[in-house]
């Protein structure tokens, strides 16, 4: 079946309106000169310790953030369109999970979603329910992933509402570009991202417990050992708070204390980037050494608010994910604005039949599996591949869903010494708290080998700058 292929950059060989300025500037340059800037970037993410940990590699070590120089550009009325379509989204799933762990569990009785699916999510836990989210903001920072099919259309790919990564990269590819090619930046108006550390610390606060006058917020991360470690304590200098681990937090008649030199300080909000089953070894993993002990106990009893809220994960699960389009028009009465990508779900066998007869046509995903890992682009696997994933299909059917090949965009990206054209996807961030506000564009990542459709960096991906112009038009360079 042949697959179109959407072009961000050109329509019929010639620049799109909102990409003239940005492509006049960079044919200005000398040969060379971008990839000059390009390693001067490298150079100095090396230099700040701006990293990511490659994982399931011999070397084990960390990686320079690989950041293309060639931004993405999306135009202000196509932003409006994504960004209502993430408000209706994160709102639906906030709601679902609000009715899930606090309320009736409607959507599970009314028949939305199937109780099985919910309560075999890899992220569902009983432990959760009662734990009231203030806001009802169960996912005060949602991640998610965006992908630009053959037509041009918007599509959710992913969401991930537990602990998304990645926004630290869109602060630091933003300060990058703006030196890297500065008269580009200034000749578009670009909506700004920088304030983002003082929009999580605004929503952070807002759920604190009422009786937090002037709440304390910290971020809790399982380490410097974690391979998102950098991006932990980058968030904790952007909001101006504390960056702790376990060992630094108590709990005292069920609230939370930080050890500080002083003494006890009371801690009322925990933006947490570990685990839910690593959290609390009392409550979950027995074994776990980066949690607090007693920490569900005393978000229970109202004294302090963790973000995002446990359990997230029965919202976020791949098959899960197949029914949120009916949980919109169940909680909000509404279309979907931003479709998904058509999903079959092995487990029924209308969808089963459609699987097994398309396998080589469709990528087929573990549902408990991230950062790309275990996905089988049917189209690009030999029949050894195919078979082995018929029988898995076969014996856990619960375990995987499968979905259309959408080839994703493309994207002019700087390989070596020329421009050429590469898939891409998208990462917003949401933010929820008394309001819910979607940051302007997000986390643009980019497949580097050629006609690779795997843009995760832990599979040699790499990322982009995203431009939100305030409007549409193309800016004469100067």
């Amino acid at each position: 079946m042949l697959k179109t292929t959407f072009a961000e950059a050109y329509d019929n060989g010639e620049p799109r309106l909102h990409y003239r300025a940005l492509m006049e500037r960079l044919h200005s340059l000398a040969p060379g000169d971008l990839q000059g800037r390009a390693r001067l970037v490298e150079s100095t993410f090396r230099t700040l310790g701006i990293t990511f940990a490659v994982s399931g590699r011999e070397e084990g070590l960390e990686r320079t953030w690989p950041m293309d120089l060639v931004p993405r550009i999306i135009p202000g009325s196509e932003w409006e369109i994504i960004e209502a379509g993430l408000k209706q989204r994160v709102r639906a799933l906030n709601l679902f999970l609000d009715d899930l762990y606090v309320g009736a569990q409607a959507a599970l009785h009314d028949g939305v979603i199937p109780r099985w699916v919910v309560e075999s999510a890899d992220g569902y836990l009983r432990e959760a329910h009662g734990l009231r989210a203030p806001q009802g903001a169960h996912c005060v920072v949602a991640g998610i992933d965006l992908i630009r099919d053959g037509g041009g259309v918007y599509r959710v790919l992913e969401d991930n509402l537990r602990v998304p990564s990645g926004v630290s990269y869109v602060l630091e590819n933003r300060v990058a570009m703006t030196r890297a090619l500065p008269i580009a930046f200034r000749n578009h108006a670009v909506r700004p991202v920088s304030h983002y550390g003082a929009s999580l610390l605004t929503a952070l606060r807002s759920i604190a417990p009422t009786a937090s006058g002037d709440p304390t917020v910290v971020v809790l991360t399982p380490g410097i050992a974690n391979s998102a470690y950098f991006e932990h304590a980058f968030l904790a200098r952007q909001m101006g708070v504390e960056l702790v681990e376990g060992r630094d937090l108590v709990v005292q008649d069920q609230v939370l204390f930080m050890r500080t030199t002083r003494g006890l300080a009371r801690v009322d909000v925990v933006y947490s980037r570990v685990g839910d089953e690593f959290l609390d070894p009392v409550v979950f993993r027995h074994d776990s050494l980066l949690g607090i002990p007693g920490i569900v106990s005393a978000y229970r009893a109202g004294n302090v608010t963790i973000a995002n809220a446990i359990g997230n994960g029965a919202a976020d699960d791949k098959a899960v994910y197949a029914y949120v389009p009916d949980m919109i028009r169940y909680f909000l009465a509404e279309e979907p604005i931003l479709p998904n990508v058509t999903t079959y779900l092995p487990w029924q066998n209308e969808d089963r039949e459609q699987i097994f007869d398309r396998l080589e046509e469709l990528v087929v995903k573990p549902v408990a599996e991230a950062g790309g890992y275990g996905i089988v682009i049917g189209s690009q696997a030999d029949r050894a591949t195919l078979e082995d994933l018929r029988a898995k299909l076969t014996a856990q059917p619960r375990g995987y869903i499968a979905q259309e090949t959408i080839q994703l965009s493309t994207h002019p990206t700087l390989i070596d010494a020329s421009l050429e054209e590469r898939h891409i996807d998208l990462r917003p961030f949401v933010l929820t708290g008394e309001d819910i506000e979607v940051i302007p564009g997000g986390l643009t990542r980019v497949a580097l080998p050629e006609g690779s459709l795997i843009v995760n960096s832990s599979q040699g991906g790499g990322s982009k700058d995203t431009w939100v112009l305030e409007d549409d038009g193309a800016v004469a360079t100067r």
